[in-house]
């Protein structure tokens, strides 16, 4: 069975919920110490093999498995995660931009707010991404009924005299 297969079945395994609170606590915490690392020290670049890489941030292959999963849509290069094994190796180049964008879409606050933020991107960058992110979610209604219009009900009527009461 694949990394990835294994993880998937990890992280949706039944639990109780005492039992799912600490597995997600455990796993978060060590994936935000390992971001703590990368932004502390300007590491764009991790190199290694999964095993070391996993040994080098005290997380076995499965859940640095799952670190690798969600970092990858803020790599410059995607990794192929079906195929990875303990001896993969692995040159994840980080984009920090796109990694903060992507905490903000997750909502992970313990990890956008983290304060080796400040070495990495500016206060106002970050400020930019996070209105770039908050236009994205906004919906906007492109068919607005004017208020002369016919109303869309199909009465013959404007819509000011009818459904825009």
């Amino acid at each position: 069975m694949s990394l990835l297969k294994e993880w998937e079945e990890l992280a949706s395994k039944e639990r109780t919920k005492d039992e799912y609170d600490r597995f997600w606590k455990d796993y978060l915490t060590k994936e935000q110490n390992i971001y703590e690392y990368i932004l502390e020290n300007r590491v764009n670049i991790l190199n290694g093999t999964v095993k070391e890489l996993a040994e080098k941030f005290g997380m076995d292959v499965v859940n640095f498995t799952g670190f690798v999963y969600g970092i990858n849509t803020s790599l410059v290069s995607a990794i192929d995660l079906e195929s990875l094994d303990e001896n993969s190796d692995l040159n994840m180049e980080i984009d920090f931009e796109k990694l903060y964008y992507n905490m903000l879409e997750a909502k992970a606050s313990w990890l956008f707010n983290l304060p080796q933020w400040d070495n990495i991107l500016t206060e106002e960058r970050r400020k930019e991404i996070k209105k770039e992110f908050n236009r994205s979610k906004i919906v906007v209604n492109e068919n607005k009924i004017g208020r002369n219009d016919p109303c869309p009900c199909g009465s013959g009527k404007k819509y000011k005299k009818c459904c825009g009461k």
